[in-house]
């Protein structure tokens, strides 16, 4: 049986603005810097074989603070768990979008990548990712709509919405009958240390 942890990066400061980030390669602040730390130690906690990240700083810097505390010397990097191209919204806030293009905005073509390419690719890795490791554990570090959509994917009738936090782990098992969610959003290792 595969299992999987698919964990959302830690803070940005575009997070907190509440821009958009898509492709933009943002690192993470002081805050998600603590936040990716703050993950590393509850992952620590169990045995993880592999972990994989998206190319943008952000998640790997969230990754390699993984890596360090499980004593893994190495990556797997894959363009395919970049976050969502957001086009000609990247870097503007949800009253910028609305202020240039109206509260429609999200019905216009202005480039953004549509949900169901995005879906396709992170489902892709991670069939991938679990063919050529069967039985073994894997966390994966990504981002929110690329996690949420590739959830929404996999099993529909558990996800016909997601929420996905910064710094958040989900665990997903593959076995005989398919693909089951054991944990959803979790950021408990955030919580007493007031991080979230």
């Amino acid at each position: 049986m595969a299992t999987i942890g698919l964990i959302r990066h830690g803070l940005t400061a575009w997070n907190e603005l509440g821009k958009a980030q898509g492709i933009s390669d943002i690192s993470l602040n002081e805050k998600g810097l603590r936040q990716a730390n703050a993950i590393a130690e509850r992952v620590s906690g169990g045995h993880w074989d592999i972990v994989c990240s998206s190319t943008l700083t952000r998640a790997l810097q969230t990754a390699e603070a993984i890596c360090d505390k499980l004593g893994i010397n190495s990556i797997i990097t894959d363009d395919r768990l970049r976050e969502i191209n957001c086009g000609l919204i990247e870097g503007t806030t949800e009253d910028e979008r609305i202020f240039k293009w109206g509260k429609n905005w999200r019905s216009q073509n202005i480039g953004m990548e549509p949900f169901e390419e995005v879906a396709k690719r992170g489902m892709e890795f991670i069939e991938e990712v679990c063919s050529t490791n069967p039985d073994k554990r894997i966390l994966i570090v990504s981002h929110g709509a690329l996690i949420g959509l590739t959830l929404q994917h996999l099993l529909p009738q558990v996800f016909p919405k997601t929420h996905i936090d910064n710094a958040s782990i989900t665990m997903i098992n593959l076995d005989n009958n398919g693909w089951e969610c054991s944990l959803y959003n979790c950021t408990r290792h955030l919580e007493s240390m007031n991080l979230n």
